[in-house]
């Protein structure tokens, strides 16, 4: 058996690590973001020129979203909800695939609410005769991401996404013997529908997934069925 002491070095030690991952994760996007923005192929085929093409188009959006139940897809905890609230910006990066348009998506989310058991053990159940409940504050940020958007001319435009980030929260979530940092992603669908030539309405659903990546004693991880909306407002002229 181990020792509480040899079981705290080693969540210790894998917070280390993942700290030097997180690192890797938030460079990497800038590095990709800038040799696709400003190579020669991509900067030619999307930037405005005299001749009349089509300027680069944005979007900044602010959304919100609450999670009803969790799947076991990748992960195995349950009884928890999380809500959120943040910041997304979508730029039309890579022009099309499949008859999408194809975007660079980013997310900010200041707000990460987790509604987890007051009390639970090592494998993120309830202790047995426990009800209580408690919410846990956290704060995400997600540097990688694509969009598809098919039709982006017409009153009603799907569109399939897929995020990666990581999430912190201010204490240790899932089990006692997880980890504060955890890392997040999203991949789902939705529809947006413009209600102005500069504001868009959207809503969809994702499997929102974190977890530490087994770089600690216990990794149990979560999949939300996950409902967002959002209101978006078009960049530029």
């Amino acid at each position: 058996m181990r020792t509480i002491k040899q079981l705290q070095s080693s969540i210790q030690s894998g917070e280390d690590h993942l700290a030097q991952k997180i690192s890797c994760v938030l460079f990497l996007p800038a590095i990709i973001a800038s040799a696709l923005l400003f190579c020669p192929t991509f900067a030619s085929a999307q930037a405005a020129s005299p001749a009349g093409k089509r300027p680069i188009e944005s979007e900044i959006a602010i959304v919100s979203g609450g999670s009803f139940g969790a799947i076991h897809v990748f992960a195995f905890a349950g009884d928890r909800r999380i809500n959120t609230i943040g910041f997304e910006y979508d730029r039309n990066s890579w022009g099309k695939f499949l008859n999408a348009r194809v975007d660079y998506v980013g997310e900010i989310l200041p707000v990460v609410l987790l509604d987890e058991p007051a009390h639970y053990g090592l494998d993120s159940r309830p202790l047995p005769g426990t009800t209580g409940r408690q919410e846990q504050f956290g704060a995400g940020i997600s540097p990688i991401g694509v969009r598809l958007r098919w039709k982006p001319f017409h009153s009603w435009q799907p569109y399939l996404v897929g995020k990666g980030g990581v999430l912190y929260y201010e204490n240790r979530v899932l089990s006692p013997l997880a980890t504060h940092m955890n890392f997040s992603a999203q991949f789902g669908g939705g529809v947006q529908r413009p209600i102005s030539p500069r504001l868009n309405f959207r809503f969809g659903y994702s499997d929102f997934h974190f977890s530490n990546g087994d770089i600690t004693a216990r990794n149990p991880g979560i999949d939300f069925m996950y409902f967002n909306a959002g209101l978006s407002y078009k960049l530029g002229k």
